[in-house]
This record gives C-alpha cells, sequence and structure tokens, in this order.
C-alpha cells in the first residue's frame, strides 16, 4: 500500500494551464480589518479592484441596507383592528425582510473592510435615530402605545 492512496492530488491552475497568469485578480479572504476599496462585497467581484467609484457605491449600498433594517424594526401598519391572520402575515413578512436586510448586512461586514464595517453602524445608528428614538417622536410614548409591528432584534451572544 502507497502512503498517497486516497489522497487526490489538487487540480490544476486554470491559469497555469493556459499560460495566462495576469488575467485574473485573486482576492485573497482577509481575516482582519482592512482600509481601501480593493475589497469583495456581497458578491463576488463587486465592487471590484481599483474601482473607487463602484466602492463608494458599495459603501452606499450597505449603508442603505442597514438603514432600511431599522426603519422595517420601528414601523406601526398594522392597525388595532386589523384581522389577526392577516395582521400575523404581515408581521411574519416584515419580520423576514428586516431579517433578510440584517443578513446581508452581517454578510458585507464580514468582508472585514473598515468602511464597510463604518457604514454599517452609521446606518443602523441613523436609522435607530430617525424611527427609534424619540428625536422626531410628535408625541411621547405611553404604556400603551404600540412601538413597532416586530419585536426588538437581541443578540443572543
Amino acid at each position: 500500500m502507497s502512503d498517497t492512496m486516497g489522497m487526490a492530488a489538487p487540480p490544476p491552475s486554470i491559469n497555469s494551464a493556459a499560460g495566462n497568469n495576469h488575467s485574473r485578480h485573486h482576492m485573497m479572504m482577509h481575516m482582519t480589518f482592512f482600509w481601501g476599496g480593493n475589497a469583495e462585497v456581497l458578491f463576488s467581484g463587486w465592487p471590484g479592484y481599483n474601482n473607487m467609484g463602484m466602492y463608494v457605491l458599495a459603501l452606499f449600498f450597505v449603508f442603505l441596507l442597514a438603514f432600511f433594517a431599522e426603519w422595517i424594526s420601528h414601523t406601526n401598519y398594522i392597525k388595532e383592528s386589523a384581522n389577526h391572520v392577516a395582521a400575523g402575515l404581515i408581521q411574519t413578512a416584515l419580520y423576514g425582510v428586516r431579517i433578510g436586510l440584517a443578513y446581508l448586512v452581517m454578510l458585507a461586514v464580514m468582508s472585514f473592510n473598515t468602511g464597510i464595517f463604518l457604514v454599517a453602524i452609521a446606518g443602523h445608528t441613523l436609522g435607530f435615530l430617525v424611527f427609534g428614538s424619540r428625536v422626531f417622536k410628535k408625541s411621547p410614548l405611553t404604556a400603551y402605545a404600540k412601538a413597532s409591528d416586530l419585536p426588538p432584534i437581541s443578540c443572543n451572544c
């Protein structure tokens, strides 16, 4: 019996086989925070390499995702007199959208790009300021007022 039995050889590189090593950039997965516009956020190859305009668009996109997650977290679309089945379905749909947005923000932050991290925090913070805090409320919250259709996001850390 051979020591290599059952062990497969690594597949040949497509670029090296074609003799074209400079045609594609290979992105190293960062495991620490880094600055810079050369990142991949949410999608392979996006925003790309040395493309500051697309990087700024990615920053804006992540900011909006976080902002809208806070907006949905503090909505009051369901009337008190609504049918409980319809209200439950609307509440469930809103919850699904909110969790989807929150997971997209989390995946974007997992790019370990410091700019993406900062705009995610800024989006959540500004969203809470506008929709969740008392700064823009016309009347003070009472003990009987419903704050939101959805329960608060909790961290089970």
